[in-house]
């Protein structure tokens, strides 16, 4: 093997060491986080990037904004600033009647 062979390798190797430490796990995350972004709905608890709890009350998918209740108070954020889904729904599932026999 040539010198020139080993460092075209060396290069190789090193990329995939790359993609596969950083490249690939970011891809990854993004694709989890605009599922959650997509799956968000009326009813759902959250906590905005800068820390702040709340229930969305509006989902405006023309600006992609959305409206909090926060303790009562009505606020309005960009969709993006959305960090994550907490607990469940608040919107109230109806409850099947169960069937004794």
């Amino acid at each position: 093997m040539g010198a020139g062979t080993q460092q075209i390798l060396l290069w190789v190797v090193m990329f995939a060491i790359f993609y596969f430490l950083l490249i690939r796990p970011n891809q990854k995350r993004q694709k989890q986080r605009n599922a959650m972004l997509g799956a968000l709905k009326k009813g759902d608890r959250i906590v905005t990037i800068g820390g702040l709890h709340g229930t969305i009350d509006l989902i405006n998918e023309e600006n992609n904004t959305i409206v909090l209740n926060a303790g009562g108070q009505k606020l309005t954020f960009e969709k993006a600033s959305v960090q994550s889904v907490v607990g469940e729904s608040v919107q109230k599932q109806p409850v099947a009647a169960k069937k004794e026999e």
